[in-house]
């Protein structure tokens, strides 16, 4: 019998992705944070759109809820700034700093769990 990885992991490995997909969105609004005009941007989580998908499923089998991880990737959006600049840019420091840590640790975490789940893995199939 062979280990079905989408089960045993969970919504890890996709969460990771999302987390490395917002990454990349904040990071380009902190290397852009002095560009004249730049819009800052986010990569937010529809929660509502996931549910949505997941509700439409019509389950056949009890392990097809697996599939709740599927879909992790995030819609990009414009972030709405507390105050603009006076150059039309709308990336604040502070709050693009305080995004990109909490990210950094969400992310950590992610990992963390992976760690856990891979170290079960190795006692069960070795016996320990």
């Amino acid at each position: 019998m062979g280990i079905d990885f989408e089960q045993v992991l969970g919504i890890h490995p996709k969460a990771l992705q999302f987390r490395v997909q917002r990454s990349t969105v904040l990071a380009s609004n902190l290397a852009n944070v002095d560009t004249p005009n730049f819009k800052a941007k986010d990569t937010i989580f529809s929660f509502d759109h996931t549910l949505e998908n997941i509700m439409s499923m019509q389950p056949t089998d009890n392990r097809h809820m697996a599939l709740l991880g599927q879909s992790a990737t995030g819609k990009t959006q414009y972030r709405i700034p507390n105050q603009q600049g006076t150059s039309g840019n709308t990336v604040e420091l502070g709050v693009e700093q305080a995004a990109f840590s909490r990210n950094t640790l969400d992310f950590q975490t992610s990992v963390t769990f992976l760690n856990m789940k891979f170290k079960g893995l190795d006692r069960a199939i070795n016996g320990r």
